[in-house]
């Protein structure tokens, strides 16, 4: 697991985070070609409301994007390959989000990436309650909530697919 110190939420933006094959660290200027393609990806729209348009983006997406507390850019061999996200919702909640372009797929990158950002979150936002969002037929986001020891809350309806809400145990480490 990542070796770090503990930081407060207002420590923004943490020192980056090495795991043993990638980074989380804030974003810079220079990802944001990558932010476009991420965005701007069939692949990665499947699951998100699709793809938007690469002209829209290209005026819409800030010089330095992701510019907030809980949104990490996942580096792999100094490459952007995508972000994780960790944000407050309405109820007081943790929400976990990631996005990886489609050549990072396959490689066990999310896993690791989530699991970095869920300890950090542990440190820096201690007794949170975390959890995730997906749709059913996203079974790549299944087996990831599963792997990182996420526990069904509830299904539901909503933006024309069934969604699968699971929670992180309060007392269960990141894996």
């Amino acid at each position: 697991m990542p070796a770090m110190t503990a930081q407060t939420p207002q420590d923004w933006p943490p020192a980056p985070i090495a795991t043993a094959r990638l980074v989380l660290r804030a974003s810079t200027a220079r990802d944001r070609a990558a932010f476009i393609e991420l965005f701007a990806s069939e692949e990665v729209g499947t699951y998100q409301g699709g793809a938007r348009p690469r002209a829209e983006l290209e005026t819409a997406v800030p010089d330095v994007p992701g510019q907030r507390p809980g949104f990490f850019v996942i580096a792999v061999a100094g490459e952007m390959a995508g972000a994780v996200t960790l944000d407050r919702n309405d109820a007081g909640e943790t929400e976990l989000g990631y996005l990886l372009l489609p050549r990072f797929w396959g490689h066990g990158y999310a896993t690791e990436a989530c699991a970095a950002a869920l300890d950090w979150c542990a440190r820096t936002r201690p007794g949170a309650p975390v959890v995730l969002t997906t749709q059913t037929a996203n079974a790549r986001s299944m087996r990831l909530a599963q792997r990182l020891g996420f526990t069904e809350v509830r299904r539901f309806h909503a933006h024309g697919a069934e969604q699968w809400r699971g929670a992180l145990p309060p007392a269960a480490p990141a894996r």
